[in-house]
């Protein structure tokens, strides 16, 4: 999120007035009302503000403003550190350069050179601040469909686990992944990397997608203030720390949100396969797919553009697209049919909700959910130490396994989120009961990893240790690991490059084709073809072609 306006998103459809997150206000107070509920404080780093400001309490919009518009105590206008930087607008960049020109070009040369800067200038993209980073909570979609239908006291206590869900999340985030930095930056300086006392964070919960389906998701912005631990000041918060372990976190809230959902209304959850390209997803058992599908005209419209763009990829290649296109195609039907945001009351939207899912299930919709929730086997709530370690370890093989095929390097919070995803058919008793078991898993993969990142040489003094005993200038959790599995493949590949016994094509045959037309009207370049030539006649049994973006790699293969 940008300084400035940039927090303007998060008011777009909020209900004037004050209040708190509490589920059951919630769908009492706000029932009626066409919006969401205002935002609340959340965050350990929230006591280092004035006393006003109260994990829970409302977020006004004058408060957000100075908080996330100009990095200010909400209530005392304060200034939390630094002000925000300010970047030179396209404007500002082509004044300064004009001012530089000679003084004696002639109008003509003056106005193409006016010309040039002024096109320069435009195509590059102007900085701007960051004042918080959005974090979006969103429950699986046989949750968003169960709560959508349930009577109150139902979607009051799913509410409770989500909050409760995201309690945790942000709990660990503040443990082992929020961190500021101080120091010099260059090669006379160093950056330490060091504690801070919580995040402030402004939670805003919403009922529904785009399209006006179910869909109980919270956005969590996390403000890029931070307030040291051993000196108290005001800095901002480690993003490169934060990006790298979003996917861990993201795996994280969907394991404890099931634990707590098993826990409160005592549903099961089974692993449900959602097609080529994606990942599988635990779902509440019990709840049909065909009543989730009506629930996601979304992802429907979604689906119809990508399946679209491989049509269309299909057709001019002659292939299937490699799965990073195809997670490109889906980003692109995102956009492409994204429809504009509407605000609707609670009421109205379970309403609608209850009656479409009484057409597909053939049944009153809250009588089904009662029914389902009444009906599910609890399963059993497991502590830490019900786990074997022999059990543990093997596990800890299997993640590195799985992380080795998707990746030729990794680091502690690549392990992390698929020790998760591992350990999603375990309901634990508890988000500390999860914790130690995952960080045990982590640990053993760590192990049974091989560590590229070289050891400390030397010790550093405690004045420069993190609590743990590392080093305040090597970042949390960065060391890279990768396995003898890997490594082997990469020589294989080395081998396979040196080798010059593959067969060759004649240059003659070369230059032909690549002057012939392709079935889709194309002809190679100068540079294209000599690329062509060069792999042809070389003999290698591996051969690699690279080329930026747009330079025709894709014609070449063809």
């Amino acid at each position: 999120m940008t300084a400035g306006d940039g927090y303007r998103y998060l008011l777009n459809s909020v209900v004037a007035g004050d209040g708190d997150r509490d589920a059951a206000s919630v769908l009492t107070r706000y029932y009626l009302e066409s919006g969401t509920p205002p935002g609340t404080w959340i965050g350990s780093g929230i006591a280092g503000l004035s006393d006003d400001i109260l994990p829970g309490g409302a977020v006004s919009e004058e408060q957000l403003r100075r908080l996330m518009g100009y990095g200010q105590n909400p209530t005392t206008e304060e200034q939390l550190g630094r002000p925000y930087r300010k970047f030179a607008t396209a404007s500002d960049r082509v004044q300064r350069r004009l001012t530089r020109l000679p003084e004696n070009l002639t109008p003509a040369a003056l106005s193409t050179q006016t010309a040039l800067i002024e096109a320069e200038e435009a195509s590059k993209p102007t900085g701007a601040p960051v004042a918080g980073f959005d974090l979006t909570f969103s429950v699986p979609k046989s949750v968003s469909t169960l709560w959508a239908v349930a009577d109150g006291g139902t979607q009051t206590l799913i509410a409770q686990a989500h909050h409760a869900a995201i309690q945790d999340v942000l709990e660990l985030l503040e443990r082992d992944v929020a961190m500021t930095r101080v120091g010099v930056k260059g090669p006379r300086g160093a950056v330490a990397q060091t504690d801070v006392r919580g995040v402030i964070a402004a939670a805003y919960d919403h009922y529904d997608s785009r399209s006006s389906d179910p869909q109980l998701h919270t956005h969590v912005v996390v403000a890029n203030r931070v307030q040291g631990a051993r000196d108290g000041k005001w800095r901002t918060l480690d993003s490169r720390a934060l990006h790298t372990a979003v996917t861990g976190l993201s795996e994280h809230y969907n394991a404890v949100l099931s634990d707590h959902l098993a826990a409160i209304l005592g549903v099961g959850w089974e692993a449900r396969d959602r097609g080529t390209g994606r990942s599988t997803a635990w779902e509440i058992t019990g709840v049909p797919q065909s009543l989730m599908n009506e629930f996601s005209s979304r992802t429907r419209g979604i689906e119809q553009v990508k399946d679209r763009l491989v049509a269309e990829y299909v057709a001019k290649h002659g292939r299937q697209p490699s799965s990073k296109l195809l997670w490109q195609f889906r980003q692109r039907a995102t956009l492409e049919t994204r429809p504009p945001k509407q605000n609707h009351s609670l009421s109205d939207l379970t309403t609608a909700w209850r009656e479409r899912a009484t057409r597909v299930l053939g049944e009153d919709a809250p009588t089904w959910a009662s029914a389902l929730v009444v009906g599910s086997v609890r399963e059993p709530l497991l502590r830490a130490d019900d786990i074997p370690l022999d059990d543990l370890r093997t596990v800890a093989e299997s993640v590195v396994a799985q992380v080795g095929d998707r990746r030729a390097t990794w680091k502690r919070w690549n392990l992390h989120a698929e020790a998760v995803r591992q350990t999603m058919g375990l309901r634990f008793a508890s988000a500390t009961d999860r914790d130690l078991i995952t960080g045990q898993i982590v640990d053993a993969a760590e192990k049974a990893s091989l560590r590229l990142t070289p050891p400390e040489l030397a010790s550093s003094p405690p004045i420069f240790q993190q609590h743990d005993g590392q080093s305040v200038f090597r970042p949390k959790a960065s060391t890279v690991f990768s396995s003898e599995r890997v490594l082997a493949a990469e020589d294989r590949l080395l081998a396979a490059s040196e080798s010059r016994m593959a067969p060759t094509v004649p240059l003659a045959w070369i230059e032909h084709a690549a002057r012939s037309k392709s079935a889709a009207g194309l002809v190679l370049s100068v540079d294209q073809e000599q690329a062509i030539a060069k792999i042809g006649i070389s003999g290698r049994t591996l051969d690699v072609l690279v080329g930026p973006a747009g330079t025709g790699n894709t014609t070449c293969r063809v």
